[in-house]
């Protein structure tokens, strides 16, 4: 992939990012109602977004946006996989 067709690419996914936003913002839910999971998977979403755009970015990748996001990701994440313990594994980055 070349510089432009990144650059291309962050541009779509700022509108993406836009309206992944929108919808977190717009969901009144609060933690432990019945809409909390469906606000929850709209945030992995957008967090998915921001590590797309670390992954593509043009030169070297940022290697503390990679952590921040990975780290993001996998604290979410963790609620629909507890099992995995994903939340505990974010120690290792820092």
């Amino acid at each position: 992939m070349n510089d432009e067709q990144r650059k291309e690419l962050i541009k779509t996914s700022w509108q993406l990012h836009a309206m992944v936003e929108t919808s977190y913002l717009n969901n009144p839910a609060v933690k432990g109602d019945q809409q909390w999971q469906e606000k929850q998977r709209i945030l992995l979403a957008d967090m998915a977004i921001h590590l797309l755009q670390t992954a593509i970015s043009p030169g070297d990748i940022e290697l503390d946006k990679l952590k921040n996001n990975l780290h993001s990701i996998l604290t979410i994440a963790d609620q629909f996989l507890p099992h995995a313990e994903l939340k505990s594994a974010t120690d290792k980055l820092y």
